[in-house]
């Protein structure tokens, strides 16, 4: 069974992951108005990616006797400047995501609850892949400075983006 203090966190971890999807897809219709598809596709796949991790936090919470308690999810933002300001604002994203991760590991620890422990592990691998390929765009975003033939390519390659399993 699993403790009171770490069910309140997976249900807030949850309400996080749901979150990041809607960010990400706003993220996405801004990335489609200004006719960078490439960009919008790699969004979309993100929003999904972030769908799952709350699912997977959803069937782990059932699966180990806790209630989910699912909550209003906030409006994410809409307006955004520029390309750049997308994956700024998606590094500082995942960081702070990074940072409940570790929360949530920290209160299965002091609890001892090594069950949750195992499973936080595959979360905390994927947190260092996601802010690892959020840096690498926006650093490649920096260096071109939005140079429109560099910002297309940048484009093409986020485009041909596919869902991890």
């Amino acid at each position: 069974m699993l403790g009171k203090k770490i069910e309140k966190r997976i249900n807030e971890q949850i309400q996080s992951e749901f979150y990041s999807s809607h960010f990400y897809l706003s993220m996405a219709a801004y990335c489609e108005e200004i006719d960078l598809s490439g960009f919008a596709h790699w969004m979309r796949v993100q929003s999904e990616e972030e769908r799952e991790h709350a699912m997977k936090f959803f069937d782990y919470l059932n699966e180990r006797g806790g209630r989910v308690f699912l909550e209003a999810i906030d409006k994410p933002p809409s307006s955004f400047k520029s390309p750049r300001d997308i994956f700024e604002q998606t590094l500082k994203h995942e960081q702070q995501v990074t940072k409940m991760i570790h929360r949530l590991y920290k209160t299965a620890k002091d609890e001892n609850d090594y069950a949750t422990e195992v499973e936080l592990q595959w979360f905390i691998r994927e947190q260092v892949e996601e802010e690892k390929a959020a840096s690498d765009i926006l650093e490649k975003l920096k260096m071109v400075q939005n140079a429109p033939g560099a910002l297309l390519m940048i484009d093409r390659q986020l485009g041909s983006r596919e869902r991890n399993p």
